[in-house]
């Protein structure tokens, strides 16, 4: 009896690994894909010179997103939402690309990118390899995303380059530290479903990125 219950262990364990891998693979695939659309979006939207939404578009359309690919998560509708979602995205940010290649300052957008890409695949390789279970970081989550809503409403009244940039640095934290995260819950087990997978992980290199913009930005003195 005890040799069966160890069997059935065993078996279950397996299962529960390879549905874990399935559901990193699927995630990093399908963000991959997600990052190569967003991109192609911005540079149609520099390529036509379409404005900026606005701060009230952007916000809407952001969370509205959002909320219609987590409602959709567990649907084949959900690939689309996630795309609607993360083009939306891109499109927001070619404006916002145009602006700062138009000052000549194409360097520090490839920097930010450069340094994007180094934070997540050093967060993520970090948690791939040590198996570390990053958990614990969901009550600093919380507690800085209070503080960068606070700190963001504060931003749009008092125009003051140093709170923009500590906010900015506190975004880069807080992203980075979502990535630990988001990455440790795929691989035990807490996050099953590769569409929100996608989504977290997409949102935190998309503020990860804009932050470090920002950061280079006003360290330069162009901001």
């Amino acid at each position: 009896m005890p040799q069966s219950r160890l069997v059935i262990d065993s078996r279950e364990q397996s299962t529960s690994l390879l549905s874990t891998h399935k559901v990193l693979r699927n995630t990093y695939f399908l963000l991959s894909l997600t990052l190569a659309f967003s991109a192609f979006v911005a540079y149609i939207s520099m390529s036509l010179g379409l404005p900026h939404p606005g701060i009230i578009v952007t916000l809407v359309g952001f969370y509205g997103l959002l909320f219609l690919t987590n409602s959709l998560a567990n649907s084949g509708a959900g690939i689309i939402a996630t795309f609607a979602f993360t083009g939306f995205l891109g499109y927001t940010l070619g404006p916002i690309l145009n602006l700062y290649i138009g000052a000549g300052l194409g360097d520090l957008v490839v920097l930010a990118l450069g340094g994007t890409a180094a934070v997540f695949f050093a967060c993520s390789a970090y948690v791939l390899t040590t198996g570390k279970d990053m958990s614990f970081l969901s009550g600093m989550l919380f507690s800085l995303f209070i503080v960068l809503l606070i700190g963001m409403v504060a931003s749009i009244f008092l125009q003051i380059p140093a709170l923009h940039l500590a906010i900015s640095g506190l975004f880069v934290i807080f992203s980075s530290a979502a990535i630990l995260y988001e990455t440790s819950n795929i691989i035990h087990g807490g996050e099953t479903n590769y569409i929100r997978a996608t989504i977290s992980l997409f949102v935190s290199i998309y503020n990860l990125f804009i932050s470090l913009l920002n950061i280079l930005s006003i360290l330069r003195g162009d901001d």
